[in-house]
């Protein structure tokens, strides 16, 4: 039988602990081996046996959860996934949790309604298993279920019959491990860099937060986009949580939608989306960039975005955190360029004149 990636959950409520384990235990490729109300009740049970993903809350009696990541990361590291709740307070705590070495963050599993528990199901399980691929990167490909594609926010159309420009705009898709990417890929632009549309898997509330911070570490003005937000040179825009972002184009000036709607490619926003309005409102005035992350979200829209004259990129396995959609889009033939991690700023800038 195949190997089953084995969790940890570690919350203080018990009611989470639950929820948690009952979600991922419904999946036959996840083994919930054990549950903790507390780090030193977690740092017992990992004595016995090392999980292959921990869920890992932040606010806990006895130790903190930075901490305990802290000291994890310090000891015996392997991947763990920071489940936080929506409070705006502590999205950027929660945050800094990456700094620590943790592989992604996700939010809290909360009652609702039948179709939003099963849209926290398909990212909570599928965050784990790409964590679980940040240590074993070939394991052999999975059955998933059913997935939407671009069509349902977005007929595809032929590019509009733009002129090539000297005006260039950039569009980034990434996933797991993109929020160190996108530091390393943000700090190397200018001021005057070309205007830039990013989407980031990430919850809603923590967009914001993490726009805010790249804000603060970058020579670049980055800012959660807004519905009607202009792209201009040395802004970078990144899509809020749980919203699909489009770019779209008035005469010979972009500006970007914030669109409701289902999950497209398991994910909202969707990588697949920005790609697919940027092929046709920008074409070849485009540069697209896909980074690191689990899946092929944003690789039928790199193609599509070739395809209408665009140039394109693709993160090098050497440098990502998990290969999938760099992969997935080398596959559909919609890449220009396959470049490591610190050639993609310098390649970008030569790219955009």
């Amino acid at each position: 039988m195949e190997h089953k990636i084995k969790v940890l959950i570690v919350d203080d409520s018990a009611v989470v602990r639950k929820a948690l384990a009952g979600l991922l235990a419904a999946d036959p490729e996840i083994e919930v081996i054990g549950t903790a109300s507390d780090p030193f009740l977690a740092a017992q049970k990992i004595a016995v046996q090392v999980p292959d993903v921990m869920l890992l809350d932040i606010e806990m009696p006895k130790m903190d959860g930075l901490t305990f990541l802290k000291k994890i990361m310090a000891q015996h590291p392997f991947p763990v996934v920071i489940c936080s709740s929506l409070v705006d307070g502590q999205c950027e705590t929660t945050l800094g949790a990456l700094d620590y070495g943790a592989v992604e963050v996700i939010a809290k599993p909360r009652l609702g309604t039948k179709e939003f528990f099963e849209e926290a199901r398909i990212r909570i399980i599928d965050i784990v298993k790409a964590a679980s691929k940040v240590r074993q990167m070939r394991r052999c490909a999975t059955r998933v279920a059913p997935k939407l594609t671009a069509d349902v926010i977005m007929k595809k159309m032929p590019p509009l019959s733009l002129m090539k420009t000297t005006d260039r705009v950039v569009v980034v898709g990434a996933s797991t491990g993109g929020t160190e990417a996108l530091r390393v890929f943000l700090q190397a632009l200018p001021l005057d860099c070309p205007g830039m549309v990013i989407v980031q898997h990430m919850p809603e509330k923590f967009t914001a937060s993490f726009a805010k911070r790249l804000d603060a570490l970058c020579k670049v003005t980055v800012k959660e986009a807004a519905n009607g937000d202009t792209l201009m040179r040395g802004h970078v825009l990144i899509a809020p949580g749980n919203k699909h972002l489009l770019l779209k184009s008035s005469g010979a000036k972009y500006h970007v939608e914030v669109r409701d709607g289902p999950l497209v490619s398991r994910h909202r926003p969707s990588v697949d989306v920005l790609f697919r309005s940027a092929a046709h409102y920008a074409g070849q005035n485009a540069v697209a960039v896909i980074m690191t992350g689990m899946g092929d979200d944003g690789a039928r829209g790199i193609r599509e975005m070739k395809d209408a004259g665009a140039l394109t990129i693709a993160q090098d396995e050497a440098t990502s955190v998990v290969f999938g959609m760099p992969q997935e889009a080398i596959k559909t033939g919609g890449i220009d360029e396959v470049l490591p991690l610190e050639m993609i700023a310098p390649e970008v800038l030569r790219l955009c004149p």
